[in-house]
């Protein structure tokens, strides 16, 4: 086993090695050539960052994952993904910025309070809650309150809309920023793993009891594994929700032709795309310009996704949504194994060669009026107990047509 400091020593000896470029314009990272590592970025909020890395096989003809770089200073962010795609060669499955880039990024500035800035590339995790939550806001418009089983929750209010009068509301969870302890790497038959976990207490006195989250990102050639085991070790009831934020790149650049398969009989209805407020309504998709449950999927085409899906199918016990871009050859299963994933959060602009593929337990402000009652997908874990949330990625080729 390699130890996490060890591994950012060679990290770091690596790094230095690189040639450096000028402070002009470039133009954007082609798909096939994945970032590096510099030495300004060999840690991130305080904490190494970690790359897995497998050697690849000697079967040119199958998709294989190459490394994941993670990010355990940032909430264990899995940051960046690559891959070797036959005939392409190493790719770039994620929409990141280089290490460096990222590290002015994420500082703690304006545009990075409550960790904002992890969940604009990458791929963040968000406890306790994914999504928007509403409530209440305070005199000083830095907090919101909303109630859980007529207890008091107040939470950062660190989102809003764009429009004049938007109203700020709690977004993605309490962990952006946080640090991991206890991080561990260890090479496996095929890969490698890397541990770790966050003692978050009470969300910095957001929240109702004490928890702790383990994580596990396990790289092989065929998958990539996130596992998070949330564990409340307090005295008190508290609810508990689990989702990730990947930004998944369109490695062609040619979003208009890329594919999605939902397999969701339903969506939420938002009050617009600029709040993305949940209504409380849940809006079938059969016949609509909403369904992606086609096996093959659907082109994206010029349409704008900011919405949840539920009702879901699921293939031998998960969720799998799939992602195509016939147009490279590429293809990927995003497969949510754990019960308790209720919805899946698709965020996909049309002009932006990505698409955000969230599977999560909850629903869009799950404590809110709107939904008069119904089960929104919050976990209740009572003291000394515990929900996993897993998902896995696998990569296939697309059927020529």
């Amino acid at each position: 086993m390699m130890s996490h400091s060890s591994r950012s020593l060679l990290l770091a000896a690596a790094a230095a090695t690189l040639v450096a470029t000028g402070c002009g314009k470039h133009a954007p990272t082609p798909a096939n050539v994945p970032p590096q590592p510099s030495a300004h970025t060999a840690q991130i909020g305080g904490e190494d960052v970690v790359r897995l890395e497998r050697t690849p096989g000697t079967d040119s003809t199958k998709p294989e994952f190459v490394s994941a770089t993670v990010l355990p200073g940032r909430g264990m962010n899995v940051f960046q993904i690559t891959a070797n795609i036959p005939g392409k060669g190493e790719v770039q499955l994620l929409a990141s910025p280089t290490l460096e880039q990222a590290a002015t990024k994420l500082n703690g500035g304006p545009d990075d309070l409550n960790g904002n800035a992890s969940f604009s590339f990458g791929g963040a995790f968000l406890v306790p809650y994914p999504n928007r939550i509403l409530g209440k806001l305070s005199p000083d418009g830095k907090t919101i309150t909303t109630q859980w089983h007529g207890k008091t929750l107040t939470l950062p209010a660190n989102w809003k809309g764009k429009k004049p009068g938007a109203p700020p509301h709690a977004m993605h969870g309490l962990i952006l920023a946080d640090q991991t302890q206890d991080v561990h790497t260890e090479k496996t038959a095929d890969g490698e793993t890397v541990t770790g976990v966050i003692h978050a207490g009470n969300f910095g006195g957001h929240w109702l009891s004490q928890t702790d989250l383990n994580f596990s990102i396990a790289l092989t050639g065929s998958a990539v594994e996130a596992t998070i085991t949330a564990k409340n070790v307090g005295t008190e009831d508290e609810p508990l929700s689990i989702g990730w934020h990947p930004y998944f790149a369109i490695p062609s650049g040619d979003r208009h032709q890329a594919m999605i398969h939902i397999p969701a009989a339903q969506m939420a209805q938002v009050n617009n795309y600029d709040d993305v407020f949940p209504t409380g309504k849940l809006l079938p998709v059969k016949g609509t310009k909403f369904d992606f449950n086609a096996p093959e999927g659907k082109p994206l085409g010029d349409m704008f996704l900011d919405d949840n899906f539920s009702k879901l199918n699921r293939t031998d016990g998960s969720v799998v949504v799939n992602l195509t871009d016939p147009a490279f050859g590429y293809g990927l299963h995003i497969e949510g194994e754990s019960p308790e994933i209720k919805t899946v959060q698709v965020y996909a602009p049309p002009e932006k060669s990505f698409t955000a593929i969230e599977e999560q337990f909850n629903f869009g402000d799950p404590f809110g009026k709107e939904w008069h009652g119904m089960d929104t997908g919050m976990v209740t874990l009572k003291p000394g107990q515990s929900v996993t949330w897993k998902c896995k990625l696998a990569l296939f080729t697309p059927t020529k047509k």
